[in-house]
C-alpha cells in the first residue's frame, strides 16, 4: 500500500496514530444522532426535520451542518411522487358552493374536515383508501380502506371521523366532485349528522391541496418502499403509518413542527 501511495512505511504508521480532533470527533457523534434520527422518522425525514430533532433533545447545531453531514452519511428525505391520473365519468348529481377557496387554516378544531380518495397497489389488487383530515391540526380524523372503490369506502371514513370527534356545532366536509362525494346518500349523511358541504372546482387537485399532500406524503414516505403481497398487508402497513406514525409522530410545518396529536395537545 505504501508503495501504491508513494508514502515512507513511518509516515504512514505515523498518521494512522493520529488523534481525530474535537471537531472530527463532534461530527462523529453528530452524524449518529442524525442516522438515528433519520431511522426514528423511518428513514424519510429530510436534514430541516432532523434538524429540528437535534435541537429538541438540546443540540445548538446550525441546520447548514446537519445538511452537510446528512449529506456525507448518505441521508436523504424520501420525495417525488406522482398521482396516478384519474377521470371523473358522468355529470354529477349534487355540487356545492366551495366554500374553502383554497384556505386551509382554521383557528379551532372540527371547523372543517377535507376527504379525498387514493388507490394502493398490490398483488393482489388495488386497494382503495379514504381519509378525513382536520385541517386544524392536519390529523387524519377518519379513514376507511376497501377492495372496491362504493359509497361504504367514504361514508365508513366520515362515519368514523364523526365517532371520534364527536364535533358539536356544524362542520364543513370539503371533498372533490367525485361521483361518491355528489350522490344523494352522501347528501343524506351529511344532513343527519350535522356536517356542510363544500367542493372543489372540477378537476382542480389544489382546492383539495391538503388531502392530496397527505396522499403524496403516505405514498413516498411508505407505500413506495414497500411491495404488497395482498390487501390485507397493506391495509396494515396503512394502519400503521397513519395511527402511529403520521398522527402521532410525524413533524408537520404548519403545526410549527409538532405532530398532529402534539400540537392538538399543546392547545388543549
Amino acid at each position: 500500500m505504501c508503495r501504491v501511495l508513494l508514502v515512507h512505511h513511518s509516515g504512514f504508521y505515523a498518521w494512522l496514530r493520529l488523534r481525530l480532533s474535537n471537531k472530527a470527533k463532534d461530527d462523529r457523534r453528530l452524524t449518529g444522532l442524525i442516522k438515528q434520527a433519520w431511522l426514528e422518522s423511518g428513514c424519510v425525514y429530510g436534514y430541516r426535520k432532523i434538524h429540528d430533532d437535534l435541537r429538541s433533545i438540546g443540540e445548538t447545531c446550525s441546520p447548514n451542518r446537519v445538511w452537510r453531514l446528512a449529506r456525507l452519511a448518505g441521508i436523504k428525505a424520501q420525495v417525488g411522487y406522482r398521482r396516478r391520473p384519474g377521470s371523473y365519468g358522468g355529470s354529477p348529481t349534487i355540487v356545492a358552493p366551495n366554500q374553502l377557496q383554497q384556505q386551509f387554516d382554521t383557528a379551532q378544531p372540527d371547523q372543517t374536515w377535507v376527504t379525498d380518495i387514493t388507490y394502493i397497489k398490490t398483488h393482489e389488487g388495488f386497494l382503495y383508501l379514504a381519509v378525513v383530515i382536520d385541517l386544524y391540526s392536519r390529523r387524519v380524523v377518519g379513514w376507511s380502506m376497501q377492495s372496491r372503490m362504493h359509497m361504504d369506502l367514504v361514508l365508513s371514513a366520515l362515519l368514523m371521523a364523526v365517532w371520534r370527534r364527536k364535533p358539536k356545532s356544524k362542520v364543513i366536509i370539503h371533498s372533490d366532485q367525485g361521483s361518491q362525494f355528489t350522490s344523494h346518500e352522501w347528501q343524506k349523511f351529511l344532513q343527519t349528522h350535522n356536517l356542510e358541504a363544500s367542493m372543489s372546482r372540477r378537476g382542480n387537485c389544489h382546492d383539495n391541496a391538503v388531502a392530496e399532500s397527505f396522499f403524496q406524503l403516505l405514498k413516498r414516505e411508505r407505500i413506495r418502499r414497500r411491495t404488497y403481497r395482498d390487501r390485507t398487508q397493506a391495509r396494515q402497513d396503512v394502519f400503521d403509518y397513519i395511527e402511529f406514525f403520521y398522527n402521532p409522530k410525524r413533524k408537520h410545518g404548519n403545526n410549527g413542527m409538532l405532530s398532529p396529536v402534539e400540537f392538538e395537545q399543546q392547545q388543549n
